[in-house]
């Protein structure tokens, strides 16, 4: 039993890929007809089983349609992908994955999340070009001293603003940046990989589960909801900085158990391979020099031109790539790197990150195979049917989880939103609560499951520093179902006050 492992990442996402593929022979097939906004005709565009047919686009006929959303959403492009109109689920032939389909759904994965690998792996070019010319380390080495004796700060300023960007405007993949960069930190601060990883990963999930401003998650779920997204707000910022605190809280105890005693690391038998991997080289004497600190302020320049690209501009990933591939180039030429050493050192940082691509392909082709076997519509009409009629505080909560399984096969926030609002929301109405908490519980289920959900990007989050996923479940499952008690209590007591 003791040379039995923990299977890959990659070899738990293709066991999840074939349980769906196998599933799509058994769950019924099924479709809700659906609707989407043609800028070029200015009508609105129903899909029935294939059938077009364009309708006027008033606020009259998403009545009729019973989707209590403004049509100003849909003309704004505030909705721009296609929503389900309730009450028209229909079963339809059949279309089960065989093992073509199985095979092939790495591949259309990864090509579907294209824009997000080639962000990975120019960020690992740029990581391979700042290991290269050594400020990286310096810098490392002078952040260690800075706080020496005050390094519980480092854990609470890396979560709360990471939780920030969740929050504000979705930062998630983008934090797969960040692994490579802090993880020296926190070694070089006394704690191990572990506390490295939750603060970034539960600061992202914290975040976004607590949505606020986030046009991925709050903002489009709130529209096609048919509400305002600022209904609901003050909930949501509670709930940010309560469980804020409670993740906080818990990844500092942890620490600081790490830090008096070593052993205690959930991955201390790897300790010294991810201080080799990642640990700073000779430290002490590496001085941060005036080249050194250019470097890393174009360095971090990358990541504030970033996020307020994707704030203000509406940049996304092609504008985010763009700017880690320019930064390289910028960081090569002020350290004054040879071509040759450049494209070398450029290249084995991204193969460096391969892995990881590779994870995000694969859990992508999941969602493909559900798609292709149309059995997503029919797991968010049995989940609706299921709740119809119940008690308002027994509702909230069924529904937490139903949006926390979804999320298995449904990773993306936004893909969620659209797919499951129109449908969802209406339930509200049928027992008495607001249609907010419908959107919170939507959040709040995604993001809970989040923090465990293998087709979400803790796998590849996991593979950047080399640490294993029942290592991760050994330190997070005790946070995750406090936070769960909480967040049906918070839950529960919204629909009565």
């Amino acid at each position: 039993m003791k040379n039995l492992k923990f299977p890959s990442a990659q070899t738990i996402l293709f066991v999840i890929a074939g349980l769906v593929a196998l599933s799509t022979w058994f769950v019924p097939s099924g479709k809700y007809d659906s609707l989407t906004y043609s800028k070029d005709a200015k009508k609105l565009v129903r899909n029935s089983q294939g059938a077009e047919t364009e309708l006027p686009a008033t606020q009259e006929t998403l009545n009729d349609l019973n989707i209590k959303i403004p049509i100003e959403n849909f003309t704004s492009g505030a909705i721009y992908k296609a929503i389900g109109i309730p009450k028209t689920y229909q079963k339809i032939e059949s279309h089960p994955q065989g093992f073509a389909a199985f095979i092939k759904s790495p591949i259309k994965g990864i090509i579907e999340a294209a824009d997000i690998i080639f962000l990975v792996l120019i960020i690992g070019g740029l990581i391979g070009i700042m290991n290269l010319t050594g400020a990286f380390d310096a810098g490392i080495a002078s952040l260690a001293k800075a706080l020496k004796g005050r390094e519980y700060l480092l854990i609470i300023l890396v979560t709360t603003l990471v939780a920030i960007g969740g929050t504000t405007f979705g930062l998630a993949e983008e934090t797969m940046a960040f692994y490579p960069i802090l993880i020296p930190v926190f070694l070089a601060a006394g704690y191990d990989a572990i506390v490295g990883v939750a603060c970034v990963f539960i600061g992202s999930a914290i975040g976004t589960m607590c949505s606020t401003t986030n046009p991925f998650s709050a903002i489009i779920a709130s529209d096609s909801a048919g509400i305002n997204w600022t209904t609901g707000l003050n909930g949501r910022f509670g709930m940010l900085c309560l469980c804020t605190f409670i993740c906080i809280f818990y990844i500092m105890r942890y620490a600081k158990k790490v830090k008096s005693d070593p052993s205690k690391s959930i991955v201390f038998e790897q300790k010294e391979q991810l201080e080799k991997m990642f640990a700073s080289k000779s430290s002490e004497n590496l001085a941060l020099d005036g080249r050194s600190r250019l470097i890393l302020v174009v360095f971090t320049l990358c990541f504030v031109i970033m996020i307020i690209g994707v704030s203000f501009w509406e940049w996304w990933f092609v504008e985010m790539t763009t700017t880690f591939l320019i930064g390289a180039i910028i960081i090569g030429f002020i350290g004054r790197l040879k071509e040759s050493d450049f494209m070398e050192a450029f290249t084995k940082g991204a193969g460096e990150l391969l892995g990881v691509a590779f994870i995000i392909g694969i859990a992508r082709g999941i969602t493909v195979i559900m798609d292709d076997g149309l059995i997503s519509d029919t797991m968010l009409f049995y989940a609706s049917d299921a709740t119809a009629g119940m008690n308002k505080g027994v509702f909230v909560n069924v529904l937490l989880f139903i949006f926390g399984g979804l999320s298995f096969f449904i990773p993306s926030s936004s893909g969620m939103a659209v797919l499951t609002m129109p449908i969802m929301a209406p339930l509200a109405d049928t027992v008495g609560i607001g249609r907010e908490i419908i959107v919170n519980a939507y959040q709040y289920g995604m993001g809970l499951f989040y923090f465990i959900s293998p087709t979400g990007l803790i796998l590849a989050s996991l593979a950047i520093v080399k640490i294993g996923f029942d290592k991760w479940l050994k330190f997070v499952l005790p946070l995750f179902f406090i936070l769960l008690a909480v967040t049906m209590v918070w839950m529960t007591v919204s629909v009565y006050v």
